[in-house]
């Protein structure tokens, strides 16, 4: 990747012998990648997961500041605070949305114990036209040491997250086949 080039597109494909892992192609990179514990669907609902087979554009980023001093990227950029939650509530208006505690609905912390979050790029799925139950939270996010599944997002490993994310703007596309 050259130096100030924005990724247009990275492309996740499933791996062969796990429906629960993945390949990230960013150019010519390859990158081991976590998908949903349920592998890929292209039936996304809240809950059941698996990572949308889709096309999603990359919205923002948070980062905790308090654990990566520094970062770079084209993209938009907050710190994350510990009273920062995303709703993952269907019936409730801020489905989807962030929001800020203390939050009654159900909801997921962004600022996280276990480090899957220190950087979380937020993609637009099911965000413009939202439609209820049909999955929230969906992120590109930090992996646990093991790959282990995630709940529907597509998470690769924090160096690889930090080489990527000077080339990842606001027109790059995250694309699950």
């Amino acid at each position: 990747m050259k130096q100030g080039k924005t990724i247009a597109k990275l492309v996740v494909r499933a791996a062969p012998l796990d429906a629960r892992r993945a390949i990230l192609q960013a150019g010519s990179l390859r990158i081991p990648a976590a998908i949903g514990r349920s592998g890929r669907t292209s039936h996304k609902r809240e809950g059941d997961g698996a990572t949308p087979i889709a096309t999603m554009p990359l919205r923002f980023a948070y980062h905790r500041g308090d654990r990566i001093s520094f970062l770079r990227t084209p993209l938009p950029l907050s710190r994350v605070r510990e009273t920062m939650l995303w709703c993952d509530a269907p019936d409730h208006p801020s489905y989807n949305r962030p929001v800020s505690a203390p939050f009654q609905a159900s909801h997921e912390k962004l600022a996280r114990d276990d480090r899957l979050y220190d950087v979380c790029v937020v993609m637009d799925w099911n965000m413009r036209t939202r439609k209820r139950g049909c999955g929230s939270a969906i992120f590109f996010h930090i992996a646990r040491p093991d790959y282990a599944p995630t709940e529907g997002c597509v998470a690769i490993s924090s160096r690889d997250m930090q080489r990527l994310l000077p080339h990842l703007g606001p027109n790059t596309r995250l694309q699950v086949l």
